[in-house]
């Protein structure tokens, strides 16, 4: 029987990471991976296909810009969806075969098949050809992430009624696409056949779209995807989804009580993700979970049994590939002896639509909640040259700092480059700085950053050059 200092269950984003880290720091480490492709959801159904599918899309949807930049376009220009697919199974190999690599490089021992606990310090490996080998670990990291949810009353066919795994391979461009949930996947995979020329509707049950985060993105970003052609039912509760031959139809309840229905030839599913524990075996090594699903730990991810831990979407917190890289790392420093920590109020949100959202921090919302005195500084996207420059006039950033201290409480932007920009927020909060700090470093200009330092500007006694 092989023995190791750490074993690790699933080879997604907090796996793997967790993995390198481990053998970073001399610790003998495996990775145990039921499917025959490293990289879990993220790489493969999830993150990068997704962020692949936005991107030729983007490039679909800017020909029609073209000639307001003296570009003109002769001929027929027509998608190809067959290659559009092609290529993101590409992005996604060429990532998948990059963590392979990782995982030579820095000698650990990869085991495919399905991990299960044996008891507190041993996992059975079911392979794919029948077999079973089992593994013994001074400790175990639990890193099985997720899968998408559905509702009770909806049975996922996965050819007309599907979630998002089989959004990211489709054979035709939906005629007429209902999403059911206006969350962040529902409304990336939506513009993405949006742009290819699908009707796209959206019934989110909450009052608004990507309702986590702060209520002002929610609205800039419903403005914007209304004018590119989408539709959103919001404050509507799905009752049915049935499938009737090549078409969906979707009955739906607004506040009133009124019932609409919504017919389409394909249904996205996208209410969300529950953690994935399923076939584990958890109760053999006496780990709890949770009622919500989720493999209970303490502030250090340690599970009730004190040489498992747990990471990424299966335990509490955002299901975030980057939330799940950081508690990778930060197990793996623990178990070396370390003292890490994560301040879970600076992992950044991001939604990868055109304007892309970002956040971080707090929300208005909260800090009214909370009754935090706070001040806003404000700035639009098309007060700014590069943006004018560019085309790209939709958005703004906004800062949220104490009344008192002027400490940056959060920071909201939606806009060009914000899924990149959010990382200055970032740095910036995580050495406490104020608005004024913001306000007073040099952007370049022209760059779509200056509207984070004009947003500071105008929280720090609403001095903002450029509007």
């Amino acid at each position: 029987m092989s023995s190791f200092d750490v074993v690790i269950i699933g080879s997604g984003p907090g796996g793997y990471v967790a993995a390198i880290r481990c053998a970073q720091l001399g610790l003998k480490t495996a990775i145990i991976e039921k499917y025959s492709t490293l990289g879990g959801t993220c790489l493969n159904v999830g993150c990068i296909p997704s962020k692949a599918m936005l991107a030729s899309s983007h490039h679909y949807a800017e020909i029609a810009h073209f000639a307001d930049h003296g570009i003109e376009v002769s001929g027929e220009v027509k998608v190809n969806l067959e290659k559009m697919v092609a290529r993101k199974q590409a992005v996604v190999d060429q990532t998948s075969g990059g963590v392979k690599y990782l995982m030579d490089k820095n000698k650990i021992t990869v085991l495919e098949g399905l991990g299960s606990f044996v008891d507190a310090t041993h996992v059975a490996v079911a392979k794919a050809d029948g077999t079973s080998e089992t593994v013994e670990a001074k400790n175990i990291i639990i890193a099985t992430g997720s899968k998408p949810s559905s509702l009770p009353f909806i049975k996922i066919d996965k050819e007309r009624i599907i979630t998002s795994t089989e959004a990211l391979k489709l054979k035709e461009v939906p005629k007429h696409l209902v999403i059911i949930g206006g969350g962040v996947i529902g409304i990336e995979l939506g513009q993405v056949y949006l742009r290819l020329g699908a009707q796209v509707s959206v019934v989110e049950y909450m009052d608004r779209i990507i309702p986590g985060m702060d209520a002002s993105l929610s609205k800039e970003l419903t403005k914007v995807l209304k004018k590119q052609g989408m539709k959103f039912y919001v404050s509507h509760k799905v009752k049915s989804v049935e499938r009737n031959g090549d078409g969906v139809v979707v009955q739906a309840d607004n506040a009133k009580g009124e019932t609409i229905t919504l017919e389409g030839d394909y249904s996205l599913v996208s209410v969300g993700r529950r953690p994935y524990t399923d076939g584990l075996n958890a109760d053999k090594a006496g780990v709890k979970i949770s009622d919500r699903g989720q493999v209970e730990v303490n502030d250090h991810l340690q599970t009730n049994v004190p040489n498992i831990y747990a990471i990424g979407d299966v335990v509490r917190g955002a299901m975030l590939a980057h939330k799940a890289e950081e508690e990778g790392t930060m197990v793996a420093e623990i178990l070396a002896g370390q003292k890490p920590h994560i301040d879970y109020n600076l992992i950044p949100g991001v939604v990868y639509t055109w304007p892309e959202v970002a956040a971080v921090g707090q929300t208005e919302e909260q800090l009214k909640a909370s009754g935090v005195e706070y001040k806003v500084g404000s700035f639009p996207f098309k007060a700014l040259g590069r943006a004018r420059a560019s085309g790209d006039l939709d958005g703004f950033v906004k800062i949220l700092a104490d009344a008192k201290t002027d400490e940056v409480l959060g920071v909201h932007m939606i806009g060009a480059r914000t899924a990149d920009l959010i990382a200055e927020a970032v740095v910036a909060m995580e050495f406490k700085a104020s608005a004024e700090d913001i306000a007073r470093m040099s952007h370049a200009h022209p760059t779509f950053a200056e509207a984070i330092k004009e947003a500071a500007l105008a929280a720090t006694e609403n001095r903002a050059i450029h509007v």
